[in-house]
């Protein structure tokens, strides 16, 4: 496990996956910050630091789901993908939804990873033991860059 804090953001507006991730991710007892935001137009808003955000500390990784009210994931995903300070943050599309056409939309808009959301606490939180053994222990993340 890295002994550096990582900064994650959860995009999820279902409350009750909110406290089931928060969950796992304190029984994998990874070293982190969770930071969540219940819709896709806030996670613009902390992904670019406005507003309420402004203080935020920016994001080595998001876990977005598609699902969101007023802006979609994908609308997210997009957006992330296109702005030049933002596009490097990785991006982990965490979703309900194994639906082959979402998956293929995901990576057309340049998610670096796809994962379908598992409904029971045990595997989440094997879920998130994976999620830190490759992206928090193997994988190099971009830390620092930008704002």
């Amino acid at each position: 496990m890295n002994v550096n804090a990582v900064e994650i953001l959860l995009v999820e507006d279902n409350p009750g996956d909110v406290v089931l991730t928060q969950v796992a991710f304190e029984k994998a007892k990874m070293v982190n910050h969770l930071h969540t935001v219940p819709d896709g137009e806030e996670a613009l808003k902390f992904l670019r630091g406005e507003g309420e955000y402004a203080d935020r500390p920016r994001p080595d990784l998001v876990l977005l789901d598609l699902n969101l009210p007023r802006m979609s994931g994908q609308e997210v995903l997009a957006e992330l993908k296109a702005d030049p300070d933002l596009k490097v943050i990785p991006v982990v599309v965490l979703t309900s939804s194994a639906d082959e056409h979402d998956v293929l939309r995901s990576y057309s808009n340049h998610a670096n990873a796809y994962m379908t959301k598992p409904v029971d606490l045990v595997q989440l939180i094997d879920l998130v033991n994976r999620l830190d053994g490759f992206w928090f222990s193997v994988v190099r993340l971009p830390r620092g860059a930008g704002k």
